[in-house]
């Protein structure tokens, strides 16, 4: 019987512990969030804090930093060119209609991106209407989820 006291105010008080620490945590981070919003490093590109903003509404699912690097539905309407100008001649164009150079062309730039840059790629050639090739597709979300699963 006195064991299981034992165990029982052992967990009790780890418990407590590990709440005390997640709320510190929390407001630690709440805090540099506010100050990195107040105080904007020139340096970065517009990565969001770790924690939901009313910016996005409904599509903010609150973990910017993982979700905004691996999303690839626009949540700006901000264009970023990845040195790619040459593939805005292909707006509009349906995703099955390009020829093997042509796809060539999308798979050059893709495979040359860092591997953090694809979605925002991806987001950029869907805010500039142009579809990507079918194959190509299939491999940009294989890299994404692959992103996803290393992070």
């Amino acid at each position: 019987m006195k064991g299981a006291l034992v165990i029982l105010v052992a967990m009790i008080v780890i418990g407590v512990v590990l709440f005390i620490t997640d709320v510190i945590f929390y407001r630690r981070n709440l805090n540099n969030t506010h100050e990195s919003e107040e105080n904007p490093d020139p340096n970065t590109t517009g990565s969001k804090a770790p924690f939901a903003s009313p910016d996005h509404g409904d599509l903010c699912c609150g973990q910017h930093l993982v979700c905004e690097k691996t999303s690839l539905s626009p949540l700006s309407d901000e264009i970023i060119y990845y040195d790619d100008e040459e593939l805005d001649r292909f707006k509009g164009r349906a995703a099955d209609s390009y020829s093997s150079e042509e796809e060539e062309q999308f798979r050059d730039v893709l495979l040359t991106l860092l591997p953090q840059d694809v979605p925002g790629w991806a987001r950029s050639m869907s805010l500039r209407q142009i579809n990507l090739p079918l194959n190509v597709r299939e491999e940009l979300l294989m890299i994404v989820n692959e992103l996803r699963g290393s992070a």
